[in-house]
């Protein structure tokens, strides 16, 4: 079915896609340098730094998956955001001084200085593997709405929007990535709030309705209380979630490249806080926007919307319940959730690339003009294996794509964040430790992925939830790593500002 655009609504999207590829002109001027390109002139202050995070993470997975778990499930996928303030302090008080002390461009070079050059290239092939998958995953939902709006097939929409993120990004870099982030959040805020408004103000017993109905079909659950490692219990998806954030805020690169572009340690943190601060509320509103939608299609039946997959049911309501012009607001709003994710991940990516492989590795002592070169190289790539992950996504059968987000971080996110864990957080565990370990916790991961994806047979399989895959793994690894430095003794080294226990009084964080 095609729900043909109306003019207001075109006009709106037009005007903020041309408004995306000015910011990327203007700063495409402005990036002569390859740092610049990777963390622009590190002076951005700490409330643009906030709504870029926010631009980042909220994602199309939240416009359009967010809903879409909701309104198929409970709001049991919620409790992995829920953490988010708790582990934010702990980035203040500890992570954002690290990345900033050294003037870091690369969350990864902190692990090459803790454990060396296995742990470095590990984490960084893990990132790149993983982002490329988000992105992925952040493309192919961004083409739904933009589907019904052509009736052109979803191929085709997919290979257009991989094409326009390549226009404003790789030119611009990080500047790039940093104002349009901010812009897009302020429309993704805009967006959600007239979702949630015409939701509400269509049925007849308006806010008091949905509690009621969503009560009765328990669509306001977190999920079960009991300790079950083969149910998404709600101790299953919390534990997944402190996991997966900690991962963000110690080494994520996305979050890392904020840390060090901001133009102070003060404005870094104050970015970190206000963003923790809005984006649970955030997050919540787009649950209630599903549970929402799932009570409207009850009172209002709708044939059509009965066949949709659960990620198509925010679109297809958008288009066929808002009126002309604040419609095409929203469009513009899910495409900024997407465009902020997509830009900022194919721009980390090529950082990565370039500094914890081009740099060290592959092509040292070149000029910066040649790693500006390959970044932009590096970035088109990433595009392109982008675009071409987004397809496959839309050949597979799932519940929702915030389903399979969090199954691919806890089936293939691996041990960084147990590496990470060690490296702040203990003394002792040397590189020979995380070596060790890190060839067991690929070996296990390995085992336990492919049981989930039962291609073993189910005689040899463990029998936990996917979900629980990333906390076996992160948990094996720090225990065999621990346990090889409690047995082996590490040589003797300086590892002043390189763990908690041992800061560095002479390099200040700036």
């Amino acid at each position: 079915m095609t729900l043909a655009i109306r003019p207001l609504d075109v006009i709106a999207v037009v005007i903020y896609l041309l408004a995306m590829i000015a910011i990327g002109i203007r700063s495409a001027r402005r990036t002569h340098a390859a740092e610049n390109y990777f963390v622009g002139r590190r002076n951005f202050p700490g409330w643009v730094v906030a709504l870029s995070m926010l631009g980042t993470i909220i994602s199309s997975t939240t416009f359009l998956a967010l809903p879409a778990a909701a309104y198929v499930l409970d709001w049991r996928q919620l409790t992995v955001n829920l953490v988010v303030p708790f582990i934010a302090v702990i980035a203040v008080v500890i992570f954002i001084p690290f990345f900033r002390r050294g003037g870091l461009t690369s969350a990864f070079e902190y692990l090459g200085d803790r454990f060396g050059v296995v742990a470095r290239t590990y984490g960084m092939l893990s990132f790149v593997f993983l982002q490329l998958i988000r992105v992925a995953q952040v493309l192919f939902l961004v083409s739904l709405p933009l589907q019904f709006l052509t009736g052109a097939p979803l191929g085709w929409v997919i290979v257009g929007a991989g094409i326009f993120v390549a226009l404003y990004t790789v030119a611009g870099g990080m500047e790039t990535v940093v104002w349009a982030g901010a812009v897009q959040a302020i429309i993704m805020l805009v967006g959600g709030a007239l979702c949630l408004g015409f939701v509400v103000l269509q049925l007849p017993g308006g806010f008091a309705q949905v509690i009621a109905v969503g009560q009765e079909h328990n669509k306001f659950s977190l999920g079960a209380l009991e300790w079950n490692v083969h149910q998404r219990t709600f101790w299953t998806v919390l534990i997944l979630g402190i996991i997966n954030w900690l991962n963000i805020y110690s080494g994520e690169q996305t979050l890392v490249q904020r840390y060090v572009s901001a133009s102070s340690l003060r404005e870094a943190r104050k970015a970190t806080l206000l963003f923790s601060g809005i984006a649970v509320p955030m997050w919540t509103t787009f649950f209630f926007i599903g549970t929402a939608l799932f009570v409207f299609f009850k009172v209002r039946p709708d044939a059509y919307a009965a066949t949709l997959q659960p990620d198509q049911v925010l679109p297809y309501f958008v288009l066929k319940h808002i009126p002309a012009g604040l419609a095409g607001v929203v469009i513009a709003a899910v495409i900024a959730a997407a465009m902020s994710s997509l830009d900022s991940g194919v721009n980390s990516i090529a950082t990565v690339v370039v500094i914890d492989l081009l740099k060290p590795h592959l092509a040292r002592g070149r000029s910066d003009a040649f790693y500006l070169r390959a970044a932009r190289h590096v970035t088109a790539a990433a595009i392109g294996l982008m675009t071409a992950g987004a397809y496959t996504f839309s050949q597979i059968e799932k519940e929702s794509m915030n389903d399979v987000s969090l199954i691919v971080f806890s089936v293939l996110g691996g041990a960084i964040t147990g590496v990470y864990m060690l490296g702040f957080f203990t003394r002792r565990v040397d590189g020979f430790a995380v070596n060790v370990a890190l060839a067991c916790a690929v070996a296990l991961n390995l085992y336990l992925g492919l049981g989930v994806m039962k291609v073993l047979p189910e005689a040899w399989r463990i029998g936990v939830h996917s979900y629980w895959v990333g906390a076996v793994v992160n948990g094996v690894f720090m225990a065999i790593a621990y346990g090889i430095s409690l047995v082996r003794r590490a040589p003797p080294r300086d590892l002043s500002g390189l763990t908690v226990w041992t800061p560095d009084r002479r390099s200040a964080p700036r």
